[in-house]
């Protein structure tokens, strides 16, 4: 969700006060924009916890329930928790769009804006894509959500890359969505550490409460987690030549780790690109589906590994 979605969010919650029901062409009258995607607003705030609801038939439209009003005090703490969870990472570090938060937040009852605030700021947003992933929402994340805004520790049981199933209570300090990877960051009796959300297999709150560390900045945490992430990563390089036509295809595989090594094309109009990995072998797996769609220029440590992972190949299929 992008910076100006989140103040049209923001905007059509407002605008419901203030009118009390209206329909998705008035909606899209008032901010500029289609039909549709007024809907789709409308039903993404009901989908998030929102108490708004549609009405049918001639006369109908959306209202928040109860009614207008000049506040959001018909809000329940769970539901203004649901609309920042929403809202807070959409708004991204746009001014505009966390001056319309604080608006919002002001229009609220004093009882619930340490929660709705602590919601705005347990979830952030990183685009930029680490490769190709599968997506999808994790049964778990309502639960972590739940703990970041209400500091309570956690029950995790965790499977690392190899498929390895442990358990640790943690404290979960905020979430992170890189791309539709979901990503919790949190406090352990080893320190801060990053998990990824779709390998939660299980979760469970203690009822246990804790305190973030004095100056916690989500956003500076993630820096860090990703610049150290992204060192082990690129260990290895390596350059490529392939056609330009196939460009978008391997950045859109490989993420972050495809770059141009150059300004402009080759002699022969092919591209060069650097590819990188944690090691050699890495990056002969990356590359070797492709075939002779790609010829690696250097280093010889990845030239080896894909002439072994050849000879492997028509050593079983001939």
């Amino acid at each position: 969700m992008d910076d100006v979605r989140a103040d049209r969010l923001v905007a059509t919650v407002l605008l419901l006060q203030q009118r009390g029901r209206v329909t998705a062409r008035e909606v899209a009258d008032e901010l500029e924009v289609s039909v549709p995607t007024a809907r789709r607003d409308l039903e993404a705030l009901s989908a998030a916890g929102v108490p708004v609801y549609a009405q049918p038939g001639r006369g109908g439209g959306w209202q928040l329930v109860g009614g207008a009003r000049t506040d959001l005090s018909g809000l329940t703490a769970t539901e203004a928790q649901a609309l920042f969870l929403s809202l807070g990472p959409a708004a991204g570090g746009a001014a505009a769009s966390r001056t319309a938060l604080r608006k919002l937040l002001r229009a609220l009852p004093a009882t619930f804006r340490e929660d709705a605030e602590a919601a705005a700021a347990a979830v952030t947003v990183d685009s930029s894509p680490w490769g190709r992933h599968d997506r999808g929402r994790s049964a778990h994340l309502e639960v972590l959500q739940a703990g970041v805004v209400a500091r309570r520790r956690v029950r995790l049981s965790y499977a690392d890359a190899r498929g390895a199933v442990s358990g640790r209570v943690v404290e979960p300090w905020g979430l992170v969505d890189k791309d539709d990877v979901w990503y919790l960051v949190a406090g352990t009796d080893r320190g801060r550490r990053t998990f990824r959300v779709d390998r939660v297999v299980d979760a469970e709150p203690t009822g246990e409460t804790f305190e973030r560390p004095a100056g916690f900045d989500l956003d500076a945490a993630w820096r860090e987690t990703v610049g150290a992430m992204e060192r082990r990563r690129a260990a290895t390089a390596a350059e490529v030549l392939l056609a330009p036509r196939w460009l978008p295809v391997l950045r859109d595989v490989l993420g972050r780790h495809c770059e141009d090594a150059t300004s402009g094309p080759e002699p022969d109009g092919r591209v060069r690109v650097r590819v990188t990995a944690p090691t050699p072998r890495d990056v002969a797996r990356h590359l070797a589906g492709w075939g002779g769609l790609v010829e690696v220029v250097g280093p010889d440590a990845v030239r080896d590994e894909l002439a072994r992972i050849g000879a492997e190949l028509v050593a079983a299929y001939g």
